[in-house]
């Protein structure tokens, strides 16, 4: 990597919206490509996505569903080792597994829970839910009707998903202001995170540029609290954007 390309990456400063058909063309990868500066791209974000909170014990595990099974696997370990009372999985299906499996997000990750020696009298299922806001949203619901009122939740996402998970919870969730919610996810990589589930490392950076683009835009729609994004993490987002491999799935301009 030459000390041009890295003063280009450095230097974006126009803030342009990703689905603008308008490039940087200064920073537009060469044919060749630069991986060197895509993946530290990616990492910046990677990073920014993980609040690196440190777990206590609550009264429940709450797992947003998705297409990574060691989300389920994770979420077993931590039951096993006595950090919540309940494990509950929460999704019927979503823009990632739609398709994928016969059974519900939940019912999957149930099974999963289950063959990792948690007791299936300790699971419960919420099976409706479609999206984050949904996931939280149903998953109180799911709760109050069993008569669990809990004041402290641990979320479990994928990496890339910790801080909209945080952020959507703190506003769907009633009275979020009374329930200590910490975040966390699998100790994987970035590098290390792409498998038959999730897809390669370009399949992963596309879906986290759209979560990243969605944690930016959704305040405004009243999904999710706000986030501040530093400057560095503006700039990779753009830089990613701009390039054109990654935005399938982004949301199109209304």
């Amino acid at each position: 990597m030459t000390e041009q390309m890295i003063s280009a990456f450095k230097g974006i400063v126009k803030f342009i919206d990703c689905t603008s058909r308008s490039r940087i063309h200064s920073f537009r990868e060469k044919k060749t490509g630069d991986s060197t500066i895509i993946m530290q791209a990616a990492q910046t974000i990677w990073n920014y996505m993980q609040l690196g909170h440190e777990l206590r014990k609550s009264d429940v595990i709450l797992v947003l569903g998705n297409n990574d099974l060691r989300t389920a696997e994770y979420a077993a370990d931590l039951f096993n080792k006595g950090l919540a009372d309940w494990l509950l999985f929460s999704g019927k299906e979503g823009s990632l597994t739609k398709g994928k499996w016969a059974i519900t997000e939940a019912e999957k990750f149930r099974d999963v829970a289950i063959n990792h020696g948690v007791p299936d009298e300790k699971i419960i299922l919420e099976t409706r839910a479609t999206n984050t806001g949904q996931n939280i949203r149903y998953s109180y619901n799911k709760l109050h009707s069993l008569g669990i009122n809990p004041t402290s939740i641990i979320l479990v996402q994928t990496p890339y998903m910790e801080r909209r998970s945080y952020a959507t919870f703190k506003k769907q969730w009633v009275n979020s202001n009374s329930v200590l919610v910490q975040v966390t996810s699998a100790k994987i990589g970035l590098k290390e995170f792409p498998n038959d589930d999730v897809g390669s490392i370009n399949d992963v950076i596309t879906v986290m540029i759209g979560c990243l683009q969605r944690i930016k835009s959704y305040p405004k729609k009243g999904f999710q609290i706000h986030q501040d994004i530093p400057e560095e993490v503006e700039k990779a987002y753009q830089y990613l954007c701009d390039s054109g491999r990654y935005n399938d799935h982004l949301l199109r301009k209304s």
